[in-house]
């Protein structure tokens, strides 16, 4: 297992992390997976053999039982680990039970922690943007967290790239604690993290985990053109997150993860982690799984390196169209260019 700095930070994580949406199965989290405690378990014991030092949970996640679970499944376990969480979303009905205020955050907090049976988290993410709450009160409220020693790093989640600059000004210009890392949804399905995320997390040293790596199992080989959907899974018409724009962009995507797949004797679902993890800017790609063989086959990916024509046939295939002004800028000035701003547009300029 290879270990990356998490951003500017002295922290390193695994390259492939394991998230815990599936642990609980409670309301509309159900769907993702019903893994209870004597599983995940076993899905920790496979990570942790696999060398595995990441777990990321949020407190919504089966309305804190994801935290539950992964607290007791963890149990003595726990300080040889990284354990991540997240707040912002609702977690009750009062309107000041979500948000990233200082009295839903602390209060989160100190949730969480008594979910999880541990006095601190090392990594607290805001799961979500607040624009209501003044960012001077949302990252005070963090600091005070770091300085109590109930949190280690904070990070963010689900923020534009001008979200994110505003928290690091305001972070820098109050002296409060600076987030090391976003959380955020890339895969080959969806690029568009390469406008400007991932050029601002290269530029602002910013760490990145990507959330459903598979988008929802779509990349996973399950999915093929012109086949009925496997049983008991979803419609394309069905699918939010990520949300389908152009089913046959899709379905081209596939064919090459599985023809490269098929070529190498593995699932498109490894061909799919390896492309993510050789990203980069990417820190650590977060794998989920509803079973204990779909965990294994994921877990393959950590060692799997792709070639460069391999890497060239997924980038080509799933290259989206450069967007104004990065298209401007490819033109008329491509010798001013930094390497945050070519790592989007340098596959774009002409030879």
């Amino acid at each position: 297992m290879e270990y990356r700095l998490l951003g500017h930070s002295g922290l390193k994580v695994s390259v492939l992390s394991l998230g815990t949406m599936t642990f609980g199965g409670q309301g509309k989290f159900a769907k993702t997976g019903q893994t209870d405690v004597s599983a995940a378990e076993r899905q920790i014991g496979l990570c942790l053999d696999a060398g595995i030092n990441l777990f990321d949970t949020a407190d919504v996640y089966s309305g804190g039982e994801s935290e539950v679970i992964l607290g007791k499944a963890l149990g003595n376990k726990r300080h040889d680990v990284l354990v991540a969480s997240k707040a912002r979303f609702p977690m009750g009905e009062g309107p000041n039970d979500r948000g990233s205020s200082r009295h839903h955050i602390l209060r989160a907090c100190e949730a969480s922690l008594k979910r999880l049976n541990t006095d601190y988290l090392d990594l607290y993410q805001l799961h979500e943007w607040d624009g209501l709450t003044p960012l001077e009160e949302t990252l005070r409220a963090l600091d005070d967290l770091v300085s109590s020693g109930k949190v280690r790093y904070v990070g963010v989640s689900n923020f534009s790239a001008w979200h994110i600059m505003k928290t690091l000004g305001v972070a820098q210009a109050n002296y409060y604690i600076r987030p090391v890392s976003q959380q955020i949804h890339y895969t080959l399905q969806a690029r568009e993290a390469e406008y400007e995320l991932l050029p601002v997390a290269q530029d602002q040293g910013l760490g990145v985990l990507v959330w459903s790596p598979l988008a929802g199992g779509l990349l996973s080989g399950k999915y093929r053109r012109n086949q009925a959907a496997p049983e008991g899974t979803r419609h394309l018409a069905d699918w939010g997150e990520p949300p389908v724009r152009d089913e046959s962009a899709l379905y081209d995507v596939v064919d090459v993860l599985v023809d490269i797949a098929k070529a190498r004797g593995v699932s498109a679902a490894q061909i799919a982690l390896a492309w993510l993890i050789a990203r980069p800017q990417v820190t650590s790609v977060i794998v989920g799984a509803r079973n204990d063989a779909q965990l294994q086959d994921n877990l393959l990916a950590a060692d799997l390196k792709l070639n460069n024509e391999e890497i060239e046939r997924l980038n080509k295939v799933s290259q989206l169209p450069l967007l104004y002004p990065y298209w401007h800028q490819a033109q008329t000035a491509p010798d001013r260019l930094s390497a945050a701003d070519l790592s989007l547009i340098a596959p774009y300029l002409k030879k």
